[in-house]
């Protein structure tokens, strides 16, 4: 009986504010979740505060932060 592997998915997609591009692995069924109406916090887990902003709003933890500076 063979094992089945799921692959996570590169996406690449720009901060809006600073232009750099950031890469972020994600298991494409995921992906289809979110799109589709899924929490991203609930479909993606496992991507960082930032990973899930940058997805969400395309900005970065670091133009986030600084937008929200004190």
């Amino acid at each position: 009986m063979g094992m089945t592997y799921e692959i996570k998915t590169l996406y690449k997609t720009d901060c809006n504010s600073c232009k750099r591009t950031y890469e972020l692995a994600a298991f494409k069924a995921d992906m289809d979740s979110w799109v589709s109406g899924t929490l991203i916090q609930n479909a993606m887990p496992y991507l960082s505060a930032d990973e899930r902003e940058l997805c969400i709003s395309r900005t970065c933890g670091k133009c986030f932060d600084a937008m929200f500076a004190e």
